[in-house]
């Protein structure tokens, strides 16, 4: 390790031990997680001390955040339950089945007149890669006591399966355009690699992974740590594996978390909820650790030369995207849903643009898109301003949300989004 490298590393720790130093009493604050990392990033990046920069660090950082989204996209889909899309789980359905598609369309659509040079298919991508939500980014807006269960289990349904979702769309329009790695195989040879093989992979690691896991709990052989790590290994081979037969492993450890909750949720040998639940802890923490990173790398390489390079029509989609694009597909969704309209209001504001939006924008990069430079510096714009303004919204909205559901509740006993303290909060 070089001296510059050396003082990155020891620059990235003190930076990530001063947050978790004072991250309890950032929580009620306008100051969330992901800002103070991208704003770090933005500080060491080629703007700024120019220890970072993706010319020289391209392998490692894009290793750094794939790896983020993989466990994130495991984990989340781990704890998915059914009941989450039954019970009161009308919202995450509407949100998923006709807000996701709506979301990517009207993000295509708006960025044909103000993002003028791109093709068809790399606005196609722009809309797509700008679609998924990331409820870390607003969470007490999500996990307030406040907030209606079933508004808060829905918006972390919804986040936890809508990049996902959004995977076959960004897969599929990148095989599309020319030039890129994709394109060698076409839509059709992407659609069987990555969508059929990457997922028959992922139910079959995630399905008999578990199986092994509850074969040899019940037997008593596995301590509790291996059997967090057995999870992250579970990830890896997924993923791994999809990528030998050039599939997604991004799907296939998706599918592989779906699978696998499943199998475990279903074996007779599986320990009760408060158990089973710490099965995936370490790799919940893991995630959650390389996600904070990954907005470090964000800032750094991304929304720090994006900044150099602003203009009107940039700022201006990457609004409309958090706001028009956003809240009218939420609004069209739940026509019908007889939610209230400031109900109707907040989930559509707090569809932050995070994680997967980032590592989706550097695969463009690093796939060589002819349009990158305009792609990066939107999304950039667009997740940056998601993390400043739905991060400094989110205590506050929460609690103004909060007070006028206890009113209306009292006032009306059957309101749709349930009484102040209906269930358990989220997940």
């Amino acid at each position: 390790m070089n001296g510059a490298s050396a003082w990155t590393g020891a620059a990235v720790a003190a930076v990530t031990a001063g947050y978790a130093l004072v991250s309890r009493r950032l929580s009620t604050t306008a100051v969330s997680g992901p800002m103070v990392f991208a704003g770090f990033g933005v500080a060491i990046g080629p703007v700024g001390l120019g220890l970072i920069d993706l010319e020289h660090d391209a392998g490692p950082l894009l290793t750094l955040v794939e790896a983020a989204l993989t466990l994130v996209l495991l984990t989340d889909a781990m704890s998915v339950r059914r009941r989450d899309l039954r019970v009161g789980g009308f919202l995450p359905g509407r949100l998923l089945g006709i807000g996701l598609p709506l979301t990517i369309g009207a993000g295509w659509l708006l960025a044909w007149p103000l993002l003028p040079g791109l093709t068809v298919w790399e606005l196609a991508l722009v809309g797509t890669i700008l679609a998924p939500t990331d409820a870390a980014l607003g969470r007490t807006a999500v996990s307030s006591p406040r907030v209606p269960p079933l508004v808060g289990s829905g918006l972390n349904v919804e986040s936890g399966l809508n990049d996902g979702m959004a995977l076959p769309f960004f897969l599929l329009f990148l095989a599309a355009l020319p030039g890129t790695h994709a394109s060698e195989e076409g839509v059709a040879g992407v659609f069987w690699r990555a969508l059929v093989v990457s997922t028959v992979l992922g139910l079959a690691v995630g399905g008999f992974g578990g199986w092994l896991l509850s074969w040899s709990r019940g037997r008593g052989w596995v301590s509790g740590t291996c059997r967090q790590v057995f999870v992250l290994a579970l990830a890896a081979g997924s993923y791994t594996l999809a990528v030998v037969v050039d599939g997604s492993g991004f799907i296939a450890a998706w599918v592989a978390g779906f699978a696998f909750g499943v199998s475990q949720r279903r074996s007779r040998a599986a320990e009760p909820v408060d158990e089973g639940a710490d099965t995936a802890q370490l790799a919940e923490q893991l995630a959650e650790f390389l996600a904070s990173l990954s907005f470090l790398v964000f800032g750094a390489v991304l929304l720090g030369p994006a900044l150099e390079h602003l203009d009107r029509r940039i700022v201006t989609y990457a609004v409309l995207s958090l706001t028009v694009v956003r809240m009218l597909p939420v609004a069209v969704s739940l026509i019908g849903s007889r939610l209230a309209l400031p109900t109707v209001g907040y989930i559509g504001w707090f569809g932050p643009r995070g994680l997967a939006s980032v590592v989706f924008g550097l695969l463009v990069v690093e796939e060589h898109v002819p349009g990158v430079r305009l792609i990066g510096r939107v999304v950039a714009v667009t997740v940056g301003l998601s993390i400043l303004l739905h991060g400094m919204s989110a205590v506050f909205l929460a609690n103004r949300y909060g007070a006028w559901h206890r009113r209306a509740a009292a006032a009306r006993p059957h309101l749709r989004e349930g009484a102040p303290e209906g269930n358990s909060g989220t997940r």
